[in-house]
């Protein structure tokens, strides 16, 4: 059975007590920063979403602060993934130009911008505009041109589709922004091999966990947000030994 290493704090935290060159793939979904812009906006999404993310504190930074975070990320990113180590980062479209810049500037070598695209989005606001059914991840490498890929001679489209988040994975609880099973395990099987390790600073409910130890891979992660940690705790349990050796 593989393990896992989950922390309750906040990212940074966590990943110095990583060791250093220890991860084969970084797979996360970091708050987008969009909390205080979506509510200048009007829109209806606060009523239709009880769990609305702008609502919950942590997408709130101003925009230096935010890039301050980011750059701090990256840094400790760069020291514990292994050289050909794998970054996939969730991401709005209107930040990806300055990801790009903090992650190159700590080493990583930018692949491609990919995106999700949700089969059965919310359709909030479907009278006034286009519904929003995607969302951006960008694929780096660390210091190398290349890293793992098991795309067993097919050709993979830069282009997932998946429904998202069925009921059955939120059964320990609800998370806003949850990534799908479906999802997480395509970037887990083409990017790291079985028994290699997979972290998430920014885990949410667990969903690149559970990914992680369902492919047996072992999995390191953190989780601010203590009801958030709660719910990965009791999924990554069903799947794998805990390890507390960070």
């Amino acid at each position: 059975m593989n393990w896992y290493d989950i922390q309750n704090t906040d990212c940074i935290s966590a990943m110095h007590k990583v060791k250093s060159d220890s991860v084969d793939l970084i797979l996360t979904d970091p708050p987008y920063n969009l909390g205080l812009f979506m509510k200048s906006r009007e829109t209806n999404l606060k009523q239709m979403r009880s769990n609305f993310f702008g609502s919950a504190g942590w997408d709130n930074l101003e925009f230096e602060e935010w890039i301050e975070s980011m750059d701090d990320f990256f840094a400790e990113a760069a020291r514990t993934v292994k050289v050909g180590g794998s970054l996939i980062m969730f991401m709005s479209l209107i930040k990806i130009e300055t990801i790009i810049k903090l992650a190159e500037k700590h080493g990583f070598y930018y692949k491609t911008t990919g995106i999700w695209h949700k089969l059965n989005p919310m359709p909030r606001n479907m009278n006034l505009h286009f519904i929003n059914s995607t969302e951006a991840w960008l694929y780096f490498v660390y210091k190398k041109h290349t890293g793992t890929f098991n795309n067993d001679g097919k050709a993979i489209h830069d282009f997932f589709e998946t429904s998202v988040t069925p009921t059955g994975e939120r059964k320990f609880g609800k998370h806003p922004t949850q990534k799908p099973l479906a999802l997480m395990s395509q970037f887990v099987r083409l990017l790291s091999n079985e028994n290699d390790t997979v972290m998430d600073p920014f885990m949410g409910s667990g969903s690149s966990g559970e990914a992680a130890l369902t492919l047996k891979r072992n999995f390191i992660g953190s989780e601010i947000n203590a009801d958030y940690f709660q719910i990965s705790n009791e999924r990554l349990s069903l799947h794998g030994e805990q390890k507390n050796e960070l």
